[in-house]
């Protein structure tokens, strides 16, 4: 950060203001950010055996309308991730409950190749920055990497319960968090390591920071750490009294890597700044009722930034989309849904936020007005996964109900 700049912005909360410091994101490069990793100490490291662990799935609906424009139905098993590659947007990777991955094109549903050889639910599926890897992960800990343009696995490693995995913005470097409490991290394809340990209680959601210097980490104690990947080292935990009082489910961060926002099944959402690591912001749908509790409160399943204006959104189990104003603090917007949202996701340049649901319905919300946009409806189970092209033109969703949709994404403006 010796090249940032940092700006000072003000949050005014009901009684005090709060300073926030923001990072100049226009000082580095991707080749610089890239750069930045050459000099982190990996070590080689070797293969270890860990038990698996199950998933279950919901009982399936009955489908009253199909809006997709395509099904992919090539899994046999619940499908519970999809990414898409980041240089066309024609391709899509999803993973399932059947150890099967498949990366497949997204205007005729062909399979280009299958990601063969995971024992156990393929839970995380990703494309690199580039799209020329493509990395798979199951549940019992095999991760594998494949190489798009010869259909071929590159490398492999097992780890123990694997419980996400992440690709840096800017270079073949992946990042990966374990159920003993360990985020482990590679150069690919040499398969150099570093690990990042902690005490041991679940890694349970974590990111690389956009600036691609550091990474932040959630923990099954509550506890959120920002690490530094060259140094690794720990520079901000946030713990007891600022810390989450559950596990962490969630987290995002903003694009110039000053803040990062993480939810719990405390119920709660907190904005942390990454240059002091202090809690400027506490959001939650129980705000003002002194008798809320723990218990009474409904768990925080996804989080994210808005691009173009100074917004959040917090999704809640309970079906309660909420759109925060990040300097005043105050929800601008409840947008309810019947049935526990699963994931959102902001668009890359407006102001429309979508949700996927328990109910198998995908929604498009205005965070400029709080009112529904389009929904989409054709599966016949929960969507577990959604992504969103460049140009969100176009959707794609996977469901407990053994397929992936494509949806062309209509508005009044198109």
């Amino acid at each position: 950060m010796d090249n940032m700049e940092e700006d000072m912005i003000e949050l005014h909360g009901d009684e005090e203001i709060i300073e926030v410091i923001e990072l100049n994101e226009t000082d580095q490069g991707p080749d610089d950010l890239a750069e930045d990793l050459e000099d982190v100490d990996f070590e080689e490291t070797g293969e270890a055996d860990f038990d698996d662990e199950g998933w279950e799935t919901d009982d399936e609906m009955e489908a009253e309308q199909d809006d997709s424009e395509l099904t992919f139905s090539k899994h046999t098993g619940s499908v519970f991730c999809v990414n898409l590659d980041p240089a066309t947007n024609s391709l899509a990777v999803t993973g399932g409950e059947d150890d099967k991955a498949f990366v497949w094109r997204l205007s005729d549903g062909e399979v280009m190749f299958e990601c063969t050889g995971h024992g156990d639910s393929v839970t995380c599926a990703m494309f690199s920055h580039d799209s020329s890897l493509v990395a798979t992960g199951d549940m019992g800990g095999m991760i594998k990497v494949w190489k798009v343009e010869t259909k071929t696995e590159i490398w492999s490693f097992e780890v123990s319960d694997l419980e996400w995995l992440e690709w840096h913005p800017c270079a073949l470097v992946l990042l990966a968090g374990t159920g003993d409490g360990n985020v482990w991290m590679w150069k690919i394809p040499s398969g150099d390591c570093k690990t990042f340990q902690s005490p041991a209680c679940q890694a349970t959601c974590g990111k690389f920071l956009p600036d691609g210097k550091r990474a932040v980490v959630g923990y099954d104690d509550g506890t959120v750490r920002v690490w530094d990947l060259k140094k690794g080292n720990a520079v901000h935990v946030v713990k007891g009294q600022d810390g989450h009082r559950g596990t962490l489910t969630c987290l995002a961060c903003n694009k110039d890597s000053s803040l990062v926002l993480t939810g719990s099944v405390d119920g709660r959402a907190k904005l942390i700044n990454t240059a002091t690591g202090k809690v400027v912001a506490v959001f939650s749908v129980n705000e003002g009722n002194p008798k809320a509790s723990v218990d009474e409160e409904t768990s925080v399943e996804s989080v994210g930034f808005c691009n173009i204006l100074p917004l959040i959104a917090v999704a809640y189990l309970d079906g309660t989309l909420a759109i925060y104003d990040i300097s005043s603090q105050v929800m601008r917007y409840r947008c309810q849904h019947q049935a526990g949202i699963v994931h959102l996701r902001w668009e890359e340049s407006s102001s429309v936020v979508s949700t996927c649901c328990l109910d198998g319905a995908l929604r498009l919300w205005d965070a400029r007005s709080g009112n529904m946009v389009s929904e989409y409806h054709g599966h016949t189970a929960e969507i577990l996964d959604f992504a969103i092209n460049r140009e969100a033109s176009h959707a794609v969703t996977t469901s407990g109900d053994k397929q992936a949709k494509v949806f062309c994404l209509q508005r009044p403006d198109r």
